[in-house]
């Protein structure tokens, strides 16, 4: 594990988090910034909401990017029993010797919104796509520019074999909301 202040000064001198914010900020929003063993990211303002408008069928290997609707704003209502894709407003590259978790805030998952857990790999580096999903039969609410997800950091005793960069990955240095690619 990274010892707290080691990896805040690592950070905040490499750019691994852009913006990086060194404290939690919590007063009035959902929280965001260094925490604990991690940071707590925030989601930007534009939002792809899943609708069966178009009555396709959900295939990852032949996405259909008309199964979204696009928006963009503060505030973002998921339907009911839906889902939404939104992207971090942070840009982070992952240093060779550390895996980062994603997991929900529980400020959102006690309002039943669940955020998928993902990895981000040694030496990736982008914005998160995230998907937001809303378990419960109202619409709810998430908003932008506040804490969606915290990401615990996980340094390794030794650098890894095969980095995501090595690999050449298809999310590398993603911006913005990346769909799911072949």
């Amino acid at each position: 594990m990274v010892k707290n202040d080691r990896w805040i000064r690592e950070a905040a001198k490499n750019g691994m988090i852009e913006p990086f914010n060194p404290k939690q900020s919590r007063k009035g929003v959902i929280s965001y910034g260094v925490s604990s063993y991690g940071y707590d990211m925030r989601i930007n303002d534009e939002f792809k909401i899943f609708t069966n408008i178009n009555n396709t069928v959900v295939d990852p290997k032949l996405f259909d990017p008309k199964s979204f609707a696009d928006f963009k704003g503060d505030v973002c209502i998921i339907p009911p029993n839906s889902f939404v894709l939104a992207t971090s407003l942070e840009y982070f590259r992952i240093p060779r010797d550390v895996l980062v978790i994603c997991l929900g805030k529980s400020t959102y998952a006690r309002c039943g919104l669940v955020v998928n857990v993902t990895p981000l790999e040694p030496e990736w580096e982008g914005h998160v796509t995230i998907e937001i999903s809303n378990t419960t039969p109202l619409p709810a609410k998430i908003y932008a520019n506040e804490g969606i997800a915290q990401l615990i950091f996980l340094q390794a005793a030794e650098i890894c074999e095969t980095s995501y960069k090595d690999k050449s990955g298809k999310y590398q240095a993603q911006r913005g909301i990346t769909l799911p690619r072949m």
